[in-house]
C-alpha cells in the first residue's frame, strides 16, 4: 500500500525519489533489480551520448580542419583525448552547478536550438544560405541566449527561443551580406 505521508514528504523536497522508494520498499527483489539496472542503463546511455557526440564532432570539424593530414589513428587518439577533457568539463560543471543529468542535457539542447539549428537547417534546404550567414546565426543566437539566461529573463518566451530567433536573423543577414556565388563558393573564395 502506497503510504500518502511518504508521498507528500517526497512532493515537497524531491519528487523524484518517489517511484524508487515505492521500488525499494514494495517490490521483490528481482524486481529491484532490474528496475535500478535498467535506470542506470539510461543514464550512462544518455550520458555517453551526450559526451561521445560533440567530442567527435568537435574533433572531425574543428582539430581536424587545424591538421588536414591527420591518420585514422591519430583522429582515434585526438577524439579519445577530446572526450576525456569533455567529461572532466562537465565533471567539473556538474560539481560546481550541482546539475542533474538531465538539466545538463537540457541545456545542451538549449544550446543546439539556439546556435546550431539555424546553420544546419538553412545549410540543408536553403540555396542562399553562405559561411557569414551561418557565422552570423552561431554568433547571434548564442549570444541572446547567453545574455537573457545569465540575466534570468524567462518572460514572455523562452531565451532559447529568442536565441533560435536571432540566430535566424544572423542566418539572413549575413547570407545577403555575402551571397554564395553561381559556384558555390562565397565571394573572395579561391
Amino acid at each position: 500500500m502506497i503510504d500518502p505521508a511518504m508521498v507528500q514528504k517526497f512532493l515537497a523536497a524531491d519528487s523524484q525519489m518517489i517511484l524508487p522508494t515505492l521500488i525499494l520498499n514494495h517490490m521483490p527483489f528481482f524486481i529491484q533489480v532490474v528496475f535500478f539496472g535498467a535506470l542506470i542503463s539510461v543514464i550512462m546511455s544518455t550520458a555517453s551520448g551526450t559526451l561521445l557526440a560533440p567530442s567527435v564532432t568537435f574533433t572531425e570539424n574543428i582539430l581536424k580542419g587545424f591538421s588536414p593530414g591527420m591518420s585514422d589513428k591519430q583522429f582515434l587518439w585526438a577524439t579519445r583525448v577530446t572526450v576525456f577533457i569533455f567529461t572532466v568539463i562537465v565533471t567539473f560543471y556538474a560539481i560546481v552547478t550541482d546539475a542533474r543529468i538531465h538539466t545538463m542535457v537540457e541545456n545542451a539542447y538549449r544550446i543546439t536550438l539556439a546556435g546550431a539549428f539555424v546553420p544546419l537547417v538553412a545549410g540543408l534546404f536553403w540555396k542562399r544560405a553562405s559561411n557569414l550567414g551561418a557565422l552570423l546565426a552561431i554568433s547571434f543566437g548564442l549570444g541572446v541566449w547567453i545574455v537573457l539566461e545569465i540575466t534570468g529573463v524567462e518572460e514572455p518566451v523562452e531565451p532559447q527561443l529568442l536565441g533560435l530567433v536571432a540566430s535566424a536573423i544572423g542566418m539572413v543577414l549575413g547570407s545577403l551580406l555575402s551571397p554564395k556565388n553561381p559556384h558555390g563558393q562565397e565571394h573572395g573564395s579561391p
